[in-house]
This record gives structure tokens, C-alpha cells and sequence, in this order.
């Protein structure tokens, strides 16, 4: 509804300039209170800490549109689809009902960076979460490593732009119905739509409008050779040397199964790819938030603490403002223990805080036990270089695995059960030794390895002088095998895309063995 950014002049004069007097006083605001807010955090964040920030875009909003949001996963101009509507109809009944609130902010990696903020937050509230979104989670997306290989800041507004703009105009060209039928399926596969290693250049989402309408001409004019084989129920068992060609030509394995489907499916019309295009694009752009929770809501309360903090030796909000942010703060880093009922593990919140804060008492005062564990940073006295360094070249699994402080184990209890099916009972792993310190700091890691966390599901071969059936493989981990009803529905989507039957087997890749088989045959109505 309004916009303050970073490059527009300010609406008032902050009479706050270099200290002294309140920037706000009670609960109420208005948007010369949001930009004089916005300034005096500024100052602190880019000037006192060396935050490097995308120029902002604050929009104000109402709750109903932060619901609204929360159902299109935050992004602006998404396309339209049913699951974002019934997303809405749960969060808004369970809003009303008062079993659950709402979050403070959204906030876009864009740039600008678009920060949201409702219009029911308090002063100090939007004082907070400008500090929290608008200068730590703005910072965290321009400097970190993972977000400057897989996104594209510059273009991704002007993306969604085109992807709403050409699933509409499918829409109308082909039918609501058809087109929701593609995007059922795609988001279905959108786990298993991303590229996990780095391609040879990082996207370029300005370009796609104008390479669309480029791939559509070319395929027009072209015919793809792969397809023009007629299978044949009488066939010889294919080489080693046929199966290596096959697999070359089809880029297999291939864990991306949308970008496979985009590129090779049989049956899907220019248009139809498209999609499968910009729902696999879009599942990218969000792969690095999946590994950084941590460090990306650690690095945004790190901040709005130091800022707000700040604002409050200085003077310019008052004891009242300070202890309502307190209070949020607190709920906000809150950790349950695990023998409370409402424990679901870690709070991302709440560790990420923890070790900033750790970070900064091992830069500027360590003890004797820093000195040994981490000789690089400790009583190097400048905290927020070591932060800013750290922000940008780990994710959270590589960031526990390296900074995770003794001392900090022993204030979280932090203990290592393990469960073994082939043992009667469980035991401790580790205890608060060094040997001890050592494996909980790698077991903590490993529940943040993607490699530890995502399916292995690869397509590893099609039988293109038969049947064209697609052969699927899950590497199974720890031979636990992928739940039947969500497998087989899910196969049938892919089995859609595809146009023929698929195979999917589950293989214990220490012995090859094959746990489970699932297997779908193609419908008609991608044909």
C-alpha cells in the first residue's frame, strides 16, 4: 500500500540525526514515523556494522494480506493455483480462531529487497522487524555464497512477472482445466526440481520472456531425433555400448526430474514444458533458504538485537519500547527442552541467535577453552568482520559443524541418543568430553546435510527401443523406504509428464539390493 526504499529521499527530516529524542512514542505510526524508523536503523546497521543491503522496499499490509502471502509462499505476482487458495482458507481459520498469529514480516530476496510488514504492528514492532528483515535477512540474501550461486535478485520480480502473465494466457488460449492439470504435476515433483551442484552460470531470469518465445520457434522447426525410433515388441538385448550412448544423449542420471521432463518428455506441448519451466526455476530460487535457516534467521535476529539495542543506549526509543521488544525477542529465541510436549527440535531462532551471539564473546572475550577450539577467531576483537565473514561463506550445516561452542553445548544439555533396531535398548553416544563435544557438534550438523535430508531420486535409464518406460531409482537411506500412498500418487504424476509407464525402485546402495518397487502407466490427459 506504501513503499519506503533505501534511495527515495526521506519523507520528514529524522529530528533524530546523530542521537537524542525519540523516534516514536506509544503504540501508533504513521509513514513519517516508518521512515525516520528506517533511517536511524540505517545508520546503525550499514554504518555501525557494516551491513552491505540491497536497496529496500517496505510495503505495509493488512493481515488479511500477509494470509495471502503466507498461501503464495511470499512470493509477489505468483501465478494463480488451487493449493494457494486452500492454503488461505486453513491459515484464515486458524487466525480467527486465534490457534495460531502471524509472522511480523516477509521478506523477498529481490532487489530491491521487499520487506512486508502488517499494519497492525506496533511502533516498536515495525521498528523490529525493519531492523530484522529490511537490514539481516536483506544482508544475508545479497552476501551469502548459496544465494549468489542459485538466484537471481536482479530478475526475479520481472520472472514471476512473465510466469503470471504466460500461465494466464495459457489459461485462456487452453483452458483452466488442462493447465492446473500441469501445474498439479509439477508441484508434486517440486522436491525433486532443483540442480544440487553448481551449473555453469548462475540464472538469468530477465532473459526467460524473450527465451521462451526462443525455445517455442525452435521447437516448430525442429524434430527431435531421440523420438523418431517406433517401438518394436521384437528386440535385442541392448549393449554396454548402446546403454552408455542412451544415457549420454539423455543426460542421465538426471536428479532434476522437471528439468528432465522439460527437455526430453515425449508427449508435452511447447507450452506445457514452459511450465514445467517455471515451476522448477522457481523451486531453485528457493533451494538455498532450505540450507541456511539457521544462519539466515541467527544473522536477522543477530541484528535487529545489536540495532534495536543501539537505538535504546542512544536514546531514541524509550524503556517502554525496549521491554516490548524484549518481550517479542524472547518469545521469539525461546527453546523448548526436549521433555516438554510441545518439542519439535531445534528452533532456528533460537540456535542461529545463540551462536552469533557466541561468535561475537569468542571474538572479543574468549576463555581458555576458545583459545584451543577456535584458534583462528578467538581474541581477534573485531566480532562483526568474523560475522560478516561467516554470513557469507558457510550454510548451516558447515556453520554448526565449525562453530558450535562446547560451552554452548552444555547450555543447550545438548546429549546424543542413539536408536538402534538391532539393539535392545538405547545408549548415549556422547558426553560432555572433548570426544564427546566432537560427535554431538557432528551429529547437530548432520540433521542440516541436504544430503543427509533430501531424497536421492534419480532417472537412470528409458527403454527407448521398447516399451519407453522410465526407470526411476531412490537411493535409500538407512533402508527406510518411501511411504506407499504419497509414492504411488505422486509416480502417477510423473507417469503423466512423461506419457508412459514408469518404474521406480528403491535400492539400498551399500548392497544394491532392491527393497520396493512402485510402478504407474500414463493417463490420457497429457496426450
Amino acid at each position: 500500500m506504501s513503499l519506503v526504499t533505501r534511495d527515495r529521499p526521506p519523507l520528514v527530516t529524522p529530528a533524530t540525526s546523530g542521537g537524542g529524542g525519540l523516534l516514536f512514542e506509544g503504540a501508533d505510526w504513521d509513514f513519517a514515523t516508518i521512515q525516520r524508523m528506517y533511517d536511524a536503523i540505517e545508520e546503525i546497521g550499514v554504518e555501525g556494522l557494516g551491513l552491505d543491503v540491497y536497496p529496500n522496499q517496505i510495503e505495509v499490509i493488512t493481515a488479511e494480506q500477509m494470509l495471502d502471502a503466507y498461501s503464495s509462499i511470499g512470493m509477489p505476482l505468483f501465478y494463480k493455483h488451487w493449493s494457494f487458495g486452500k492454503h488461505f482458507a486453513a491459515h484464515e481459520a486458524s487466525y480467527r480462531k486465534g490457534m495460531r498469529g502471524l509472522a511480523y514480516e516477509i521478506v523477498i530476496n529481490s532487489n530491491p529487497c521487499i520487506s512486508y510488514i502488517m499494519e497492525e504492528n506496533t511502533a516498536t514492532m515495525q521498528a523490529l522487524v525493519i531492523a530484522h528483515a529490511a537490514f539481516g535477512h536483506n544482508h544475508f540474501f545479497k552476501n551469502n555464497y548459496l544465494f549468489k550461486q542459485w538466484t537471481d535478485a536482479d530478475g526475479i520480480l520481472d520472472y514471476l512477472e512473465f510466469a503470471k502473465g504466460f500461465i494466464a494466457d495459457c489459461e485462456e488460449r487452453y483452458g483452466h482445466g488442462p493447465v492446473e492439470q500441469v501445474l498439479d504435476a509439477a508441484h508434486a515433483l517440486m522436491g525433486q526440481a532443483v540442480h544440487r551442484y553448481p551449473r555453469k552460470a548462475r540464472p538469468d531470469l530477465r532473459s526467460e520472456e524473450r527465451r521462451e518465445h526462443e525455445r517455442r520457434l525452435h521447437e516448430e522447426q525442429m524434430y527431435n531425433d531421440l523420438w523418431r525410433t517406433v517401438p518394436t515388441k521384437e528386440r535385442s538385448a541392448p549393449d554396454d555400448a548402446d546403454l552408455m550412448r542412451r544415457r549420454a544423449l539423455l543426460q542421465l542420471p538426471q536428479e532434476n526430474l522437471l528439468y528432465f521432463l522439460e527437455k526430453t518428455a515425449p508427449k508435452l506441448a511447447p507450452w506445457q514444458r514452459e511450465i514445467l519451466r517455471i515451476v522448477r526455476l522457481i523451486a531453485q530460487y528457493f533451494y538455498p533458504q532450505g540450507q541456511t535457516k539457521v544462519m539466515n534467521e541467527g544473522c536477522a535476529t543477530f541484528v535487529h538485537y545489536k540495532i534495536m539495542t543501539r537505538l535504546h543506549e542512544e536514546g531514541r526509543i524509550s524503556d517502554g519500547a525496549m521491554l516490548e521488544f524484549l518481550r517479542s525477542h524472547t518469545n521469539v529465541v525461546y527453546q523448548p527442552t526436549f521433555d516438554q510436549p510441545h518439542f519439535s527440535g531445534f528452533n532456528p531462532y533460537a540456535l542461529g541467535f545463540a551462536m552469533m551471539q557466541d561468535i561475537e564473546r569468542i571474538v572479543t572475550d574468549p576463555s581458555a577453552e576458545d583459545r584451543e577450539w577456535f584458534p583462528d577467531i578467538a581474541g581477534t576483537g573485531d566480532a562483526m568482520a568474523v560475522l560478516r565473514d561467516v554470513w557469507a561463506n558457510y550454510r548451516d550445516e558447515s556453520f554448526i559443524l565449525q562453530y558450535l561452542s562446547p560451552r554452548l553445548m552444555r547450555h543447550f544439555k545438548l546429549f546424543h541418543v542413539v536408536d538402534d533396531e538391532d539393539e535392545p535398548e538405547l545408549h548415549v553416544e556422547a558426553i560432555h568430553d572433548e570426544r564427546g563435544y566432537r560427535r554431538l557438534r557432528r551429529a547437530l550438523a548432520r540433521q542440516y546435510d541436504v544430503a543427509y535430508l533430501d531424497l536421492d531420486i534419480q532417472i537412470v535409464d528409458v527403454d527407448l527401443a521398447g516399451d519407453r518406460r522410465l526407470i526411476v531409482q531412490h537411493n535409500v537411506l538407512n533402508r527406510i523406504t518411501l511411504e506407499e500412498t504419497d509414492a504411488r500418487r505422486t509416480l502417477q504424476h510423473l507417469a503423466d509428464l512423461w506419457g508412459y509407464d514408469v518404474l521406480m525402485k528403491e535400492v539400498d546402495p551399500e548392497t544394491g539390493m532392491i527393497l520396493k518397487e512402485h510402478t504407474a502407466s500414463a493417463r490420457r490427459r497429457f496426450g
